[in-house]
């Protein structure tokens, strides 16, 4: 039996312009952990690096223009946007404004059961970030949206 375990997952893997920089705010803001990252011999770029938010594996690296690794600053932007669920939803957006990211919506009660907020960090990437404040059935989160939009 082998100990590689081939079970399905997914983890985001994204490209900045210094990935160096990024590890760090997604470490201090946000709460990563590093596992680890490889850096090209040839000139330091960070080819790849995992940071770990609690089970999940955020994958990063440098940009590498030359076979299309490049990230939102570089295309203008991105459509991906990055959800991350925290203790403290209101800490954590707080030290990601400090350290230079830039609010899209600010932290808020949501009818689905979180309170959350949106911004966009130092390197281009969009983040949802929520804390779970009461568990919504699906029916009931329907109802909600539903009457929202009639108000």
């Amino acid at each position: 039996m082998s100990d590689i375990d081939n079970s399905p997952s997914i983890s985001p893997y994204i490209t900045v312009k210094d990935a160096a920089a990024a590890i760090e705010f997604y470490c201090s803001a946000l709460g990563a952990e590093e596992d680890f990252r490889l850096c090209d011999p040839a000139d330091g770029r960070i080819g790849h690096a995992q940071l770990n938010f609690g089970t999940s594996t955020l994958m990063i690296s440098d940009e590498y223009p030359d076979f299309g690794a490049l990230g939102p600053i570089t295309f203008g932007g991105s459509p991906v946007k990055l959800h991350l669920t925290v203790e403290d939803v209101n800490s954590v957006f707080a030290k990601a404004l400090e350290l230079g990211a830039v609010e899209l919506r600010p932290v808020h009660d949501e009818f689905y059961g979180s309170r959350s907020g949106m911004l966009t960090d130092p390197f281009g990437h969009t983040w949802h970030i929520e804390t779970q404040i009461e568990h919504v059935p699906a029916e009931e989160m329907q109802n909600r949206w539903d009457s929202a939009g009639s108000d």
